[in-house]
């Protein structure tokens, strides 16, 4: 009988050391308390909320558990009872009470409990501090508490990511209630640019220099591109000009006379040094001479010339 009762209390022991295990995966993970905007509940009211989250990754029920907003609970004089009368009771008779792996719970403050089982009556002034604890469903274990500070309208106090230490408060458009705090989304280049420069100077100046950018690059592009053309040009007509017809009529002549001087050279052995040209010479001055000494060649012309003699007058 002992042995049979100490198997059963072992066992209980584990038990209740499992469920404390559990409960301590469950965290307070965001807070709002001034809800003119943010979300709704599914009368359509905007109602001050707190949101659980489970860091586990195996199932937990938070039925039974209790949230309280009155600070005097930390009062370990307090018996449990008197402690449990300061707190509000999560209902067992709602399933979304039961929290897989990485899920978020939100209950509603300010709300009456007929409403469902994620409506609770602790009161939320906005404008003023917030403290809100989680307590396991012996009322003695504190399994999670909050200073929330004076919030912006609809703007939250939240842990930076699941299971972080840190809490930040959170703008209008970054609250996230019922899914994890932090969120990588990746902008769009239209979004950024848009929420970077509203009224559109940045990309007006920015096109504006690329355009005159484009155009510089062109203008100094063709100025050089003119320049080369107009001095392949000028090599041209230079080309075709007649000093280098001149030059190359020069070369043909030094060629010619080199030729001849070969010939004079050549001919000259066999006439013992006498050039052909020179024979010719001789033979053309003699027929000049000789055509010069005819007279009375013209048909009616008597020609006379006079003619020194030894004859003188007296």
């Amino acid at each position: 009988m002992k042995r049979l009762s100490l198997t059963f209390a072992l066992l209980l022991s584990c038990s209740m050391l499992m469920l404390g295990q559990g409960a301590k995966n469950i965290q307070i993970n965001e807070v709002l308390t001034d809800n003119v905007t943010s979300i709704q509940d599914e009368f359509g009211n905007h109602q001050a909320w707190v949101e659980l989250s489970n860091t586990a990754y195996s199932t937990y029920n938070v039925r039974g558990m209790y949230l309280t907003t009155d600070r005097s609970v930390l009062d370990n004089s307090l018996s449990a009872p008197a402690r449990i009368a300061k707190m509000v009771l999560i209902p067992n008779n709602e399933k979304r009470t039961s929290l897989s792996a990485r899920q978020h719970l939100l209950f509603f403050f300010n709300s009456n409990p007929s409403k469902g089982g994620l409506h609770l009556s602790l009161k939320v002034e906005s404008g003023k501090p917030l403290w809100v604890a989680l307590y396991d469903g012996n009322g003695v274990d504190l399994i999670d508490s909050v200073s929330v500070p004076v919030l912006p309208k609809d703007c939250s106090y939240a842990r930076s990511h699941d299971g972080s230490s840190d809490w930040v408060i959170k703008a209008v458009d970054a609250v996230t209630p019922g899914i994890e705090n932090f969120i990588q989304v990746e902008e769009t280049k239209v979004a950024k640019i848009k929420r970077e420069d509203p009224h559109g100077f940045g990309i007006t100046v920015l096109s504006m220099g690329v355009v005159f950018s484009c155009l510089a690059l062109l203008f100094i592009f063709f100025t050089l591109f003119g320049i080369y053309m107009k001095h392949k040009q000028a090599i041209k007509e230079a080309i075709d000009k007649q000093p280098l017809k001149t030059v190359t009529k020069m070369g043909g002549d030094v060629v010619d006379l080199g030729h001849k001087a070969n010939v004079v050279l050549k001919d000259g052995l066999r006439t013992k040094g006498i050039d052909k040209e020179i024979y010719i010479a001789v033979i053309s001055m003699a027929l000049k001479q000789y055509m010069d000494d005819v007279h009375d060649v013209e048909s009616g012309i008597i020609t006379i010339r006079p003619k020194q003699t030894k004859w003188t007058r007296i």
